[in-house]
């Protein structure tokens, strides 16, 4: 192909669509990318991120440009804050003529936590997820965060005269936060609110610490997430929130749910 010919190549996504129907989302999913993350104690941490990135295209267009979702994602430097995500957010909007855009950011996460007793350090990993969306203009930001901790059931230790059974539980919190919050904050306050906490690495006598605060905790699902969400009410960062706690049984085939959202703007 000649040079001049590249000048030439039709543009068929720009071209007129007549079914006169808009599409809510359309991108790119599951893009993989090197990002580099703000730590609270000042670090920055290496991971790889997940990406979903989409806007809304009207329905005169026939297509989107796909090429442009890469390319904005490469312009960017890969240290990602929650500015920088959110100007890559906008930045997608207006280079894809689009009203509404949506990304959003999974990755693994890790802190460094020292057991109870023997104060021996290990890495424990977190899924995190940065999501963006403008609409009408209209920009927002949530944090997503999902904390394994270890639950052990009320009821059990009631009933049971040896010990009672327990099982380690996802609680995620999915927060808006109208200021900056730490991946760290959510993950300490839900740590909190477990049995107990979960560690990387456990010497002897830290086993039995854990087994015997869990002991001395009880906590069903509904308690986890009235915990967590009693603390969120107080934080005036967090907009708003949603939080749920999944217990994968230990005596059942099945999990124990449990969820609660609130809009704190709306009263």
């Amino acid at each position: 192909m000649k040079s001049r010919d590249l000048y030439n190549i039709p543009d068929v996504q720009s071209s007129h669509d007549s079914r006169k129907l808009a599409i809510d989302k359309v991108g790119i999913k599951a893009i993989r990318h090197p990002v580099r993350i703000m730590e609270r104690a000042g670090g920055v941490q290496h991971t790889i991120a997940s990406f979903n990135m989409t806007v809304g295209l009207p329905h005169h267009f026939k297509g989107t440009h796909m090429s442009r979702f890469v390319e904005i994602l490469e312009a960017h430097e890969r240290e990602i804050t929650v500015e920088s995500f959110q100007a890559m957010l906008r930045e997608m909007v207006e280079r894809l003529e689009a009203e509404a855009g949506h990304i959003e950011m999974t990755f693994p996460y890790f802190i460094e936590k020292k057991a109870p007793v023997s104060g021996v350090k290990s890495l424990l990993d977190y899924e995190i997820t940065f999501i963006g969306e403008i609409r009408s203009g209209k920009p927002g930001f949530a944090m997503k965060v999902v904390v394994p901790v270890t639950s052990l059931c009320p009821c059990s230790k009631k009933i049971s005269e040896r010990g009672a059974h327990n099982q380690r539980s996802h609680v995620t919190v999915t927060a808006r936060t109208g200021e900056f919050v730490w991946i760290e904050e959510i993950v300490d306050l839900v740590e909190k609110q477990g049995s107990s906490e979960l560690y990387g690495l456990l010497k002897r006598p830290d086993e039995k610490f854990v087994t015997e605060r869990a002991y001395d905790n009880p906590k069903f699902v509904e308690d986890m997430v009235r915990d967590v969400a009693a603390l969120l009410n107080l934080d005036e960062r967090i907009e708003a929130y949603v939080v749920e706690s999944e217990n994968f049984e230990s005596i059942h085939n099945h999990s124990a749910y449990a969820l609660i959202e609130r809009n704190k703007r709306q009263r």
